[in-house]
């Protein structure tokens, strides 16, 4: 999976092990590749897995790789099967901006079979933008790496994930693992000759805007002519450049309105050009 372990001497990598799984793990087998390791979240006492530390709270990791001076970071979640990344900038890097580097890296190798990638309808629409720049697909699938990797197995496609940092390699497992995640953006940022940050900000994360409004009754939009042609409005102004995602609470008398776009303020009115006619119509 890795090229020679050579060519990591003195690259300096941070570790979050979220007091979790990966703790016994993951330092030494950084270290023995010839990192150059720092390693917190490393003490678990039975009750502070993932408390202020890991995947779902990565601050911690931002500051220990400015202040440390490492090339990068990676943050495991408690269970080890996420990881999510800090640049030597100290910014975070998600799932999305994993899943381009990585497709792209999968594809020049000739290992992205159907140049296809899965992801979840929580995936920004610039990750889907920027991988149309090298005719590289993407399937949209619900939320759940459970879905991402039904979807996988189902068209022989060799990645996917989400945004989260659940990210699944199917060359080497079906599921969802931090340290096969962090093996192989280590291996792109080393083969690339380019930093995470630098791949990483070929992500243009387009803004979203999310409004809620509570209706009486749970109808099929299609079948309230007014609400189904503001939607369709709004589909024509983003097509090819946002996305529009317009859907019912599993829990709670709601419809979501998701929406992205190239201008936030554009968005925002539009957003709420689709809650007002709602309003009227099922409120």
């Amino acid at each position: 999976m890795l090229p020679d372990p050579s060519i990591f001497k003195g690259f300096k990598l941070a570790i979050d092990c979220a007091n979790g799984a990966t703790t016994p793990v993951a330092p030494g087998l950084f270290k023995s590749l010839g990192f150059d390791t720092v390693v917190i979240g490393n003490e678990p006492d039975g009750r502070n897995i993932n408390l202020g530390c890991g995947s779902t709270h990565p601050e911690g990791l931002a500051k220990l790789v400015v202040g440390s001076g490492s090339q990068l970071g990676v943050a495991f979640d408690g269970d080890g099967d996420r990881a999510i990344f800090v640049d030597h900038l100290g910014r975070i890097v998600n799932g999305d901006a994993v899943l381009l580097m990585c497709a792209r890296f999968l594809q020049r190798e000739g290992r992205l079979p159907g140049n296809a990638i899965v992801a979840t309808v929580m995936s920004n629409i610039g990750l889907e933008i920027a991988l149309r720049q090298t005719n590289i697909g993407m399937v949209r699938t619900p939320v759940g790496d459970k879905y991402v990797m039904e979807e996988m197995l189902a068209r022989g496609i060799a990645l996917g994930g989400e945004q989260s940092g659940h990210v699944i390699f199917s060359e080497y497992l079906f599921t969802g693992d931090g340290l096969c995640s962090a093996l192989n953006v280590l291996k792109t940022v080393a083969v690339s000759g380019r930093t995470l940050a630098e791949l990483a900000d070929d992500l243009v994360n387009y803004p979203q805007v999310l409004l809620n409004v509570r209706v009486r009754e749970k109808v099929d939009l299609n079948r309230v002519p007014a609400v189904a042609e503001a939607i369709a409005r709004v589909e024509a102004r983003v097509a090819g450049q946002g996305r529009l995602l317009v859907r019912y609470s599993g829990t709670e008398p709601l419809l979501r309105v998701m929406l992205e776009g190239r201008d936030q303020n554009d968005i925002k009115m539009w957003a709420q050009e689709i809650i007002d006619v709602v309003k009227q119509e099922l409120g």
